[in-house]
């Protein structure tokens, strides 16, 4: 009887230690400024421009026409803070070619954006899902 009194503070003890050392290999820390891995941005960049696609009302599709920066946090998967410029393209929503449209040409077409997109991605299952955007008129 005796022997289990002491016992239990000692398991306690080891479960902290256990505890701290597993956390000290499996800490998040935010987001970090670091490029996208080459395998999952395309992927992450073609369901960002088809989500705002998606949404905008405007004639023409958008296309990403600068990555400007990359922020990832390690989660139950990944979490991409990117920030892109995206501009106009010559392609008309109901175009059925929207992979390879130009860039608006037509000066009084032209249109471009900043934008930051939040994205929750599990790249080994092939799953996204945007979780905010926000973007700004730009040049």
């Amino acid at each position: 009887m005796r022997v289990g009194c002491w016992m239990n503070p000692l398991l306690l003890l080891v479960a902290l230690v256990l505890a701290a050392k597993l956390g000290h290999f499996q800490r998040w820390e935010g987001f970090v400024e670091k490029p996208m891995s080459k395998q999952n941005m395309n992927g992450t960049l073609d369901f960002l421009i088809q989500s705002y696609n998606n949404v905008s009302n405007d004639t023409y599709l958008f296309a990403i026409d600068k990555l400007l920066r990359t922020q990832v946090q390690l989660t139950t998967g990944v979490e991409y803070m990117v920030t892109v410029k995206i501009s106009r393209t010559e392609c008309k929503r109901k175009s059925l070619r929207n992979h390879s449209c130009p860039l608006q040409s037509k000066k009084n077409l032209k249109k471009s954006f900043i934008c930051d997109f939040l994205i929750y991605t599990v790249p080994w299952m092939n799953y996204y899902q945007l979780w905010n955007n926000s973007c700004l008129e730009g040049e």
